[in-house]
């Protein structure tokens, strides 16, 4: 698989300088973390979910999450349990389909095991398991679970916690809980492929719901535990781990009270001035202000319960002429001892220590979203690859 891969072959070689690197299930962590892009969410109760899957990895998703938790009603468990076996047996029938890395969001430590066992031969399509309300305490036995399923199948599975937890948020319990959730995932390192924040529960701890003109960073008390997180969890000096974007909540509304966030003149001057409007239309524009506000806080991918969610994330997660510029100057052999340089683009100082650990995460992100074309921008991506 490979991000815009949905996408013809002259169309990519028209668009980026670097095209998107192809990966494999078995992919590196390293590669696997930064390429989880957009994932998608499903309620594993769908009853052509197979078909769902297939027809997404056309689309361009390259994670899914079917979900046997938050996502379905409580007495639908058992019922949805059987479907998942019964969708993986269907997508394991089809040899020559294009699937997604694939994940099962569960309720409790003992469904993994059990739905490994019996998924049977269909275990080789199953990346992972998406762990519900992480802490310390719920955590470990979660995470000794998934190991011994790991070693009953001979699949390598991997975690990835989701961070939701009240005891998260509340101001005197958090940084104990964050200090908790460390020693966990660092004990079980090679297995955590990433941590996934749940602000729909963070909200709802205190009767929130943002409105589809506001980001989660207007949200304080949500934006204070973000920044929190990737405080302690998303460091770059080896100890952290990638944390992904919280989950866009889609629904229209009848009347908007603040304008648009789009500009006009990015689309016109790709002649797609349609596009903004249906970004508009489906309150998309404050999506794409999150995108970047997440990634300008060290976040990278999303939670995604919508298709139309997906290309805006992907598009604005490929990298510039000018960041893959930057980075490469910045990482040169002969720049290991430091010093200051000027951007090749005249437009900013490159200070090469401060500087390395983001140009190493910018050509990370460079290996598995591509690098675009000097006169190509994110409109041109999405114009490219947005679902019709």
């Amino acid at each position: 698989m490979r991000h815009f891969g949905h996408i013809a072959p002259e169309e990519r070689q028209r668009l980026f300088h670097q095209e998107p690197a192809v990966f494999t299930a078995d992919s590196p962590v390293r590669v696997l973390a930064a390429a989880l892009g957009a994932t998608l969410y499903s309620p594993a109760t769908r009853p052509r979910l197979a078909d769902d899957v297939v027809k997404q990895a056309g689309r361009g998703v390259v994670s899914m999450v079917l979900c046997l938790e938050d996502s379905i009603d409580d007495a639908d468990v058992v019922d949805a349990e059987e479907n998942l076996v019964r969708q993986f047996t269907d997508l394991a029938s089809r040899p020559d389909a294009e699937l997604p890395l694939l994940f099962i969001r569960v309720r409790v430590p003992e469904q993994i095991p059990d739905l490994v066992a019996r998924l049977g031969p269909a275990v080789r399509l199953l990346s992972g398991f998406v762990l519900p309300k992480f802490t310390e305490e719920r955590g470990v036995p979660f995470l000794e679970a998934l190991t011994a399923a790991e070693a009953a199948s001979g699949r390598r599975l991997f975690a990835m916690p989701v961070l939701e937890s009240p005891d998260l948020l509340y101001l005197e319990s958090r940084r104990e809980t964050l200090d908790g959730i460390f020693r966990v995932v660092d004990k079980y390192r090679d297995r955590v492929l990433a941590l996934r924040l749940g602000v729909t529960d963070f909200c709802s701890t205190y009767g929130l719901r943002r409105a589809a003109d506001m980001t989660a960073y207007d949200v304080q008390i949500v934006a204070s535990v973000i920044a929190d997180v990737v405080n302690v969890l998303g460091r770059a000096d080896g100890t952290g781990f990638t944390v992904t974007g919280p989950v866009w909540e889609y629904f229209r509304v009848q009347e908007r009270m603040f304008k648009p966030q789009l500009r006009r003149s990015p689309f016109l001057e790709g002649e797609v001035e349609e596009l903004r409007e249906a970004l508009i239309e489906h309150d998309l524009d404050g999506l794409l202000r999150e995108i970047s506000l997440d990634r300008a806080n060290g976040l990278l991918g999303k939670t995604c319960i919508h298709p139309s969610h997906v290309m805006p994330v992907h598009a604005l997660s490929v990298v510039s002429q000018e960041e893959f510029s930057d980075a490469q100057d910045i990482l040169r052999p002969e720049r290991l001892g430091g010093g200051v340089l000027r951007s090749a683009y005249t437009n900013k100082m490159n200070e090469v220590k401060p500087h390395r650990a983001w140009a190493e995460r910018t050509l990370q992100r460079a290996e598995v979203f591509g690098v675009a074309r000097e006169d190509v921008g994110f409109v041109d991506l999405l114009a490219a690859g947005f679902p019709d």
